[in-house]
């Protein structure tokens, strides 16, 4: 597996930004303008992709399923997403708009036909947790040779393991495992940000987060810090709008919290190598030590701690580093030398120096 590749134009992996997707799933409630509205708001709010979800639920369910006890809906599930299904004729229309305002467009395919469909529109796949086990989506959806993102949700690590191998079998070589908990929303609790280098260094792929949790940083942030390759959210236009996904979704101006406080993460990480950055410049130089002379010093008189100390010089030369202090002692000046003077090697006569 490729541990660095590129959606559209975003390169994604190891020592590249975090890819923040915007998951605006089936919160267009069927209205074309809301989910125009959907791209902008995730335009302004920084993030790297826009997300939908594409899905029949004659495909998706059985007609006896029932209702969902979660939800607290009195239509049965089948209805629910029959309500839910977003028009394909959206697809040419929705793609071209994310690219317009410089993000990459992604759709999760719940069924095979749904991913030659989407393949001429899509810059990369997303994998549903629940889909996970649909191993004959998984080869459909690996054969097309776009980068693949999949959530792990509800997931066992035997069912991961198989899914993996399938993707691999297929032809996929470009994978992001996303650990998610599937709840909606989830406790902040059970989000368990410490499997993403788990599920990375298991898999030899790059991991994230499919956050399902209400609050629009603290998840995020975690998962950033934690190297995250990808990481997803759920938003809406406003939590008041009718439908199963909007009430725990975020809300656009959260949105747009959320990729600045990973982008920060991100700052604040750093390239890991140590070294003097150029803010420490100016106090490396004013506050680090030197040795220097507390009074006047004739040429051949011996340097002891009574005329030499190690201060810190401030807008003086650099002189002798603290480290040559003990060589120092008892060796003579090798010239005149006035008190608060930064000490050279010239200045001093003695075996060594």
């Amino acid at each position: 597996m490729r541990q660095t590749f590129t959606i559209r134009d975003r390169r994604v992996g190891a020592g590249a930004p975090c890819f923040v997707i915007a998951e605006a799933g089936s919160n267009h409630n069927n209205d074309l303008d809301v989910a125009r509205a959907l791209i902008e708001a995730a335009a302004e709010a920084g993030a790297d992709a826009v997300k939908f979800q594409t899905f029949k639920a004659s495909k998706l369910y059985t007609r006896a399923a029932g209702q969902s006890d979660y939800l607290g809906d009195a239509r049965s599930i089948f209805d629910i997403i029959e309500a839910m299904e977003m028009p394909e004729a959206w697809l040419p229309t929705l793609r071209e708009l994310t690219h317009a305002r410089g993000m990459a467009f992604i759709s999760t395919p719940f069924h095979e036909e749904a991913v030659g469909l989407l393949d001429e529109h899509v810059d990369a796949f997303k994998i549903a947790s629940y889909e996970l086990t649909h191993h004959p989506l998984l080869r459909e959806v690996a054969a097309c040779g776009k980068p693949v993102i999949m959530s792990t949700g509800a997931a066992t690590m035997a069912e991961i393991d198989e899914a993996v191998a399938v993707l691999k079998e297929a032809g996929c070589d470009a994978l992001v495992l996303l650990q998610c908990t599937a709840a909606y929303p989830a406790p902040p609790s059970s989000i368990n940000a410490a499997a993403i280098p788990a599920l990375r260094e298991r898999f030899g792929v790059q991991a994230g987060l499919s956050d399902h949790s209400r609050d629009p940083v603290a998840a995020p942030m975690t998962a950033a810090a934690l190297g995250a390759a990808v990481i997803e959210k759920h938003y809406t236009l406003s939590n008041r709008l009718p439908g199963p996904d909007h009430a725990f979704a975020v809300e656009p101006r959260e949105l747009g919290r959320l990729v600045r406080r990973v982008r920060e993460v991100e700052a604040i990480l750093g390239s890991g190598l140590k070294e003097v950055h150029a803010v420490e410049e100016e106090l490396r130089h004013f506050a680090r030590r030197s040795l220097f002379t507390t009074a006047a010093i004739k040429a051949g008189e011996r340097l002891t701690r009574e005329n030499i100390d190690v201060l810190r010089r401030g807008k003086q030369a650099e002189g002798l580093d603290p480290s040559w202090l003990d060589r120092v002692l008892g060796a003579t000046a090798a010239r005149d030398l006035g008190p608060n003077q930064p000490l050279q090697a010239a200045d001093v006569t003695s075996p060594g120096l």
